[in-house]
């Protein structure tokens, strides 16, 4: 498997348009959180027989975010964490609009299909393929590489990033 850098490198190649890496800050988020919100309603606890708050935790967000911790604890220890902070943001804001008594379901779907639509428009802005078209694993790398890059333009010390 490629390193942290070597990722972000390749990720950055195709991410060189600022108009295209504006569209990555706001719409990788969105992607990234309404995917999440999709996936917390298959219901993976339940289908394997669990009862009670474990039935409810163990759904297909919970998986994807396990497995993906394996993808991100061997990158680097700093990057697991960052994932980890992303994924308890995105799970606070699933449980906000459960417990307001709106659909997860519509509301995740609109946000993932609107924020995969400008996504494409941004890459067509850029003149390249998005990094996922020819390594899935890039799907992973995306939050990273904006958290790098946003870092980047507020003066903080950022390895790795395209914009110092």
């Amino acid at each position: 498997m490629r390193n942290l850098q070597q990722f972000l490198a390749d990720y950055g190649e195709s991410h060189q348009n600022p108009v295209n890496q504006w569209v990555h800050f706001f719409c990788v988020p969105a992607i990234f959180f309404s995917t999440l919100g999709l996936l917390w309603l298959v219901p993976i606890g339940q289908w394997l027989g669990l009862e009670g708050g474990a039935a409810r935790w163990v759904n297909g967000a919970t998986v994807l975010g396990a497995l993906s911790a394996i993808v991100y604890l061997r990158l680097s220890f700093g990057v697991f964490l960052l994932m980890v902070a992303w994924f308890a943001a995105s799970v606070a804001g699933i449980l906000a609009i459960q417990s307001a008594g709106w659909s997860l379901f519509w509301i995740s779907l609109v946000v993932w299909v609107v924020a995969w639509a400008v996504q494409v428009w941004g890459h067509k802005v850029e003149g390249k393929k998005p990094s996922f078209v020819e390594d899935l694993v890039f799907l992973l790398i995306g939050p990273i590489f904006v958290c790098v890059e946003i870092a980047a333009r507020l003066g903080l010390r950022v390895p790795y990033a395209l914009h110092r």
